[in-house]
């Protein structure tokens, strides 16, 4: 019987190949959830950092001064590397394991088909073989059969007396006939039995240790491969840790360029309003009008005469409280604050420069487009950009008369910031105000600057105060010589005509003995003799020793 060993073995093999290829079509497509995982984490990114990007609006333009904004943008941008980086990864293990890989295990099909398809074969020839020698030797076994019984039949006839010579004749002949069939018979069993062993020996010996070599062959092919891929998947991670670090690095880079103290100085200076602290409330002392009545010499003299004043409340609001008016306001920001309102305007003024700087770059384009058509007719008609040309000339008039307009604003906000409130050159004198025995009101906050920009002037309901004693004034600032605490040039000529300023040219140069307290006003001496308040923003001040606060003029 053919032995079964080897056949069972193909059954064995059959199933581990098959187990190999669906383990490579397990890992592919493992590879190809990671993958996705890859791109699914990489859009989720970009749309993390397209939602928090800033928005095309003054806003966010706004934000975008302050350091923070500006490293928090800084980190939106890297992010969109960081993604990419990822889309990348995604990209390269589609390229590099997932179609390979697919296009592998085909090719592993295939093979693994041809080499079993080749075994199936050889083990089906042999079983044929097999089977062929069976029946000759069943064949000849047959013969040998036939033979003897037909030896033993001519025995028994040629022993018979009663039997006819032709009879024994015949059944010699017979017996003869089969030994010489069953001889022949014997031959061919021989010579069968010869090829199969050599055949048996070929398919045993080098037909399917052949098949099996290549099945192995084909077995580490596809561990080999595996190995590969692996390594790649680690080699594609590995590729874009380099430009991941960058990115990490640009985060870290922004954040350590947050600077707070300029952030902080930018708070400053964007709600920097420019008004005078308010002063302080005056004491208002309704008893004395009981104690006039009481009098009878006041009841003499005041019947009919005068009535007492009502109390009136106060018209002005302090500046830190007053609430901001909602909406684009005026035209002319005269509803902000008069810092604010100057840096508005001219910003707006910058904006309407640079638009006219475009409109005139554009004529001039125009202009040489125009001067090329009429040296080279065939290119174009010089007169089809006449319209344009004009359309820009009247544009840049209308800008032109914006800016003029605006100008004039700026020019009154920076005339009108010095004067805030009268030059304080009396303010030593304003303590020699409480010598009269009526009660002092200070009208500071009534001449001071409306927080609107406007100016308000209330009509006092004190009496009159006299003046004080010049003399006793003049003794007294006599004695009141500051030091100069730093220099100052003049950027623009000022007409010291009010009481207590002085003139000045431009480019002169002048000692500064009293800083600028909020008010608009600086105090400078020309010499010994000369000295007195000049607007601030009309001069550049040097100081020695800067002590100023930031914070106090917010």
């Amino acid at each position: 019987m053919l032995p079964t060993q080897k056949k069972d073995q193909f059954d064995n093999l059959e199933k581990h190949t098959q187990w190999g290829i669906d383990f490579v079509e397990r890992y592919t497509k493992f590879v190809k959830e990671r993958s996705e995982i890859e791109l699914n984490y990489a859009k989720q990114i970009r749309n993390l950092s397209k939602k928090y990007q800033p928005k095309k609006n003054s806003r966010e333009e706004e934000e975008n001064k302050y350091s923070s904004c500006r490293a928090f943008l800084s980190t939106l941008n890297e992010l969109q590397d960081y993604a990419g980086q990822h889309e990348l990864v995604a990209e390269n293990l589609t390229a590099q394991i997932i179609a390979e890989l697919a296009k592998y295990t085909q090719e592993l099909k295939a093979e693994r088909k041809s080499h079993f398809h080749d075994g199936r074969k050889a083990q089906q020839q042999i079983e044929n073989s097999w089977k062929q020698l069976e029946a000759c030797k069943r064949r000849f076994e047959r013969d040998c059969k036939e033979a003897d019984r037909a030896q033993q039949y001519f025995e028994k006839m040629d022993a018979d007396i009663n039997v006819t010579k032709a009879d024994v004749e015949k059944a010699r002949q017979q017996s003869q006939m089969r030994h010489q069939m069953a001889s022949d018979s014997k031959n061919e069993y021989a010579a069968y039995l010869q090829k199969f062993n050599q055949e048996q020996n070929d398919h045993y010996y080098t037909i399917i240790p052949n098949i099996f070599q290549k099945i192995q062959d084909m077995e580490e092919k596809r561990i080999e491969r595996l190995g590969e891929s692996m390594r790649t998947f680690a080699e594609v991670d590995r590729q874009i840790l380099p430009i991941v670090g960058k990115c990490l690095d640009g985060i870290t880079t922004a954040a350590e360029s947050i600077e707070s103290k300029n952030d902080s100085k930018q708070v400053v200076d964007s709600y920097k309003s420019g008004f005078e602290p308010p002063g302080d409330v005056e004491f208002e002392d309704y008893g004395q009008a009981m104690k006039r009545a009481v009098s009878e010499t006041s009841l003499s003299n005041s019947r009919g005469e005068s009535k007492p004043e009502k109390p009136t409340k106060r018209q002005g609001k302090l500046w830190p409280f007053i609430k901001k008016n909602k909406g684009s306001g005026p035209e002319d920001f005269s509803h902000l604050p008069p810092e604010q309102r100057r840096k508005k305007l001219q910003a707006k003024i910058d904006d309407l420069n640079k638009d006219i700087q475009k409109e005139m770059d554009q004529r001039d384009a125009l202009t040489k487009m125009k001067d090329v058509y009429i040296k080279n007719p065939q290119m174009g008609d010089p007169t089809s950009l006449d319209p344009r040309l004009g359309e820009i000339a009247q544009n840049i008039d209308k800008l032109q008369a914006e800016v003029q307009k605006f100008e004039g604003w700026l020019a009154e906000v920076e005339g009108r910031m010095p004067v805030k409130s009268d030059p304080p050159t009396k303010r030593q004198s304003a303590v020699f105000e409480t010598q009269n025995n009526a009660p002092v009101t200070n009208n500071c906050a009534q001449d001071r600057e409306s927080p609107d920009g406007s100016y308000t002037e209330e009509p006092s309901s004190e009496p009159p105060v006299k003046a004080a004693d010049p003399e006793f004034d003049d003794e007294f600032e006599e004695e009141e010589v500051l030091p100069t605490i730093g220099t100052c040039k003049a950027l623009y000529p000022f007409e010291g005509t009010n009481e207590g300023t002085i003139s000045i040219t431009e480019g002169e140069l002048l000692y500064v003995i009293e800083e600028d307290k909020g008010d608009g006003w600086t105090r400078v001496r020309r010499n010994e003799e000369q000295e007195g308040y000049v607007p601030t923003s009309y001069v550049e001040v040097f100081l020695d020793n800067n002590t100023k606060e930031p914070w106090r003029d917010w």
